[in-house]
């Protein structure tokens, strides 16, 4: 069976959309396989890498990429993890079964030095629901 592919979209893909593919990708990476890109790709925060890491999430090969670098790709989902990123789909080349749209605050903006713990619990807990309604739906 050909895996269910996944695309998370944010703007800088350096925190919330990394996270979502890393945590997808440990936790199904075989009947779902998950990619991340931003609009405005920066590099992966170090503070991702480290609430990853404290989870036992793999980084290797973790990279920001480009939103154009999916053009002409299907997508079985792309998940949406913020607002600019959501305006930006408008425009994109590629192809999607769905789009599913999550307003995730960005940990770079807050002040509260566990931000990117707190951002990766909130994405893990909405992934849970979403795998478990996903593999129900797929058998």
């Amino acid at each position: 069976m050909k895996p269910y592919r996944v695309l998370f979209l944010c703007n800088a893909n350096s925190a919330r959309s990394l996270m979502a593919e890393a945590l997808l990708n440990h936790i199904e990476g075989e009947r779902i396989v998950a990619f991340s890109a931003g609009v405005e790709p920066d590099r992966p925060h170090e503070l991702t890498l480290e609430a990853l890491h404290h989870l036992g999430i793999g980084t290797e090969g973790l990279a920001s990429e480009p939103l154009e670098r999916y053009a002409g790709e299907y997508f079985d989902s792309v998940i949406v993890l913020c607002e600019k990123a959501q305006q930006s789909c408008r425009e994109w080349q590629g192809q999607a079964g769905e789009v599913v749209f999550w307003d995730i605050p960005d940990p770079r903006l807050s002040d509260d030095p566990n931000a990117y713990r707190k951002t990766l619990r909130e994405i893990r807990g909405r992934l849970q629901l979403w795998v478990d309604a996903k593999l129900r739906k797929l058998g």
